[in-house]
């Protein structure tokens, strides 16, 4: 029995892995990863999911819940691989969003699961087991092969008051546990933080007094994954007579699915068009909006920049930040922040208006109590949070030679009383824009651009002779400016002339050729004036 990380180790988001029987296969989650600020023009980071297309069959796809990092990657793994996905009802609404949403996917064939009750799917048989998360419908996965069940934690935490009255599975994760699990997989993401995570419900006692004391409009802005967020968030408004309005696309499908499969309850009348709050005095309204992570285009980033067609922020209004930044986002939402100050609301973000859904370090090692694996991987994590899981998995007693600290595309074999790491496949980032997928060469092009710029050395020459027809036009964009430039661009004319007179002199006017002599002419040249490399673009008219 073999197990690969396709994406999720060493970083936060795209969580993917595949277990193999020979040529059999079965892939856990299909996730992405949102960029950071080294990616520029990137919208989103997947795995690469091309190695699969060699290695075997793949008889299906289980997913432990709906979020992004999870379920976000699928329809790109779908183009790759045509098997039938399993998931519970919101988590498949979810996922069959995300792909008809995405151009160029295969249909989805989707197989919807109920937890305790066991699916076969080819040589395994696969158990969903619930867990609490900050989104209804989350489960762990239990795989059952001839060589030993493999369980995957999913993203879980032990929430003794959930808001939907349907807390862990204890008795099913302990009996799973008893008839024995070989590899217990693990996520990764609170390791850092000691004791448990507080409950959902501290979050709608903190809301509940918001509502209480605030005159004007409330927004609140979370990840529009998290479900059980939101139905507090209409379960307090309708309290305190709001109605709540919707901003943003991916709140507004998130919504409208999580309730058409009643995974989310809305309070009678209380949900309006986000065009009729207009009509409402201010103490009457709430927005839920997406926008927590500061991303530039959401919906409350343009309400904070006002550039919102429908919503203006005004003094009197409170914004609450009911999520924490992703790793890397942190200044992003510091800008959105101080916007919205700006504009003269009032902001409330931080710890009491937020609840993690990740089990924290006392919840783990229950985890791994209930469970006692034979042996352990930490995933879903930094590399750091992995070092961490696997010293908790030491501290409640598993053997260090039981566990095992894995990365990305490591192949990692279980046999016999030994679980070792035995070769590697290729499983790098595929980085998509609005445009399809972008390799590593446009991306290089896109760093060059923002750091030093682009010079552009427009040049007529004769065909047939080579010689220069009119003096050379130089235009720069984001390197220097041509108005108070004149001098240096003038020695950049001087430059072009000069490269040209030498390949006429060698007789080359091949336009291939001369484009690269006068890029590098002109790449020494400004190197030596100013230390610094713009891209260089000679364009050569040929007449």
């Amino acid at each position: 029995m073999q197990i690969v990380p396709i994406g999720g180790l060493g970083e936060i988001g795209k969580n993917s892995t595949l277990i193999r029987l020979g040529r059999d296969g079965l892939i856990v989650d299909a996730g992405l990863m949102f960029p950071d600020e080294e990616l520029p023009g990137i919208d989103l980071v997947i795995p690469d999911f091309g190695f699969l297309a060699t290695e075997g069959v793949v008889h299906g796809i289980a997913l432990t819940h709906g979020h992004e990092d999870h379920i976000g990657g699928l329809p790109y793994l779908l183009r790759t691989v045509q098997a039938p996905v399993f998931g519970t009802p919101l988590t498949l609404g979810l996922a069959r969003r995300r792909v008809e949403e995405t151009q160029g996917t295969p249909t989805m064939k989707a197989v919807p699961v109920r937890p305790r009750r066991p699916v076969r799917i080819g040589p395994f048989e696969v158990e969903f087991g619930h867990v609490n998360h900050s989104i209804p419908q989350a489960c762990a996965v239990a795989v059952r092969t001839a060589a030993g069940t493999v369980m995957w934690t999913g993203d879980f935490k032990f929430d003794q008051t959930p808001i939907d009255g349907e807390p862990t599975d204890f008795s099913r994760l302990a009996e799973i546990g008893e008839a024995g699990v070989r590899v217990l997989l693990m996520d990764s993401t609170n390791v850092e933080r000691p004791g448990y995570a507080p409950s959902e419900r501290v979050v709608g006692a903190a809301l509940d007094q918001i509502f209480a004391r605030a005159h004007g409009r409330i927004l609140v802005t979370t990840f529009a994954s998290n479900v059980h967020r939101l139905a507090q968030v209409f379960r307090t408004a309708a309290q305190h007579g709001r109605k709540v309005a919707l901003a943003g696309r991916s709140m507004v499908d998130t919504v409208t699915i999580a309730s058409e499969l009643k995974a989310l309850t809305i309070p009678r009348a209380t949900l309006v068009p986000l065009d009729q709050i207009g009509r409402l005095q201010p103490r009457q309204v709430a927005i839920l909006t997406s926008g927590s992570q500061g991303e530039p285009l959401s919906a409350l980033t343009r309400m904070a920049a006002g550039t919102h067609r429908m919503v203006t922020i005004a003094p009197g209004d409170t914004v609450v930040f009911s999520a924490t930044p992703i790793p890397g986002n942190e200044a992003m939402v510091g800008r959105t922040i101080n916007q919205l100050y700006r504009q003269g609301a009032e902001v409330i973000y931080g710890s009491e208006v937020h609840a993690s859904g990740h089990a924290c370090q006392e919840e783990l090692k229950l985890m791994l109590t209930l469970v006692r694996p034979t042996f352990f991987v930490p995933v879903h994590g930094e590399y750091r949070h992995l070092v961490r899981n696997q010293q908790l998995a030491l501290d409640v007693g598993l053997p260090k030679e039981r566990t095992l600290l894995a990365e990305n595309g490591h192949v990692i074999e279980v046999q016999g009383n030994r679980i070792a790491r035995v070769g590697t496949v290729e499983v790098g980032n595929v980085l998509v824009d609005g445009l399809g997928g972008v390799g590593q060469v446009v991306l290089r092009d896109r760093k060059h651009l923002a750091q030093d710029g682009m010079l552009i050395a427009l040049v007529t020459m004769d065909r047939r002779t080579g010689e220069l027809l009119g003096a050379p036009d130089i235009v720069s964009r984001g390197f220097v400016h041509m108005r108070e430039s004149g001098d240096l661009l003038e020695e950049c004319k001087k430059r072009v002339r000069e490269a040209m007179d030498r390949c006429r002199a060698r007789g080359t006017t091949e336009g291939g050729a001369v484009r690269s002599a006068i890029r590098d002419a002109l790449g020494q040249f400004l190197f030596e004036k100013t230390h610094r490399q713009p891209m260089i673009l000679p364009l050569l008219v040929e007449v």
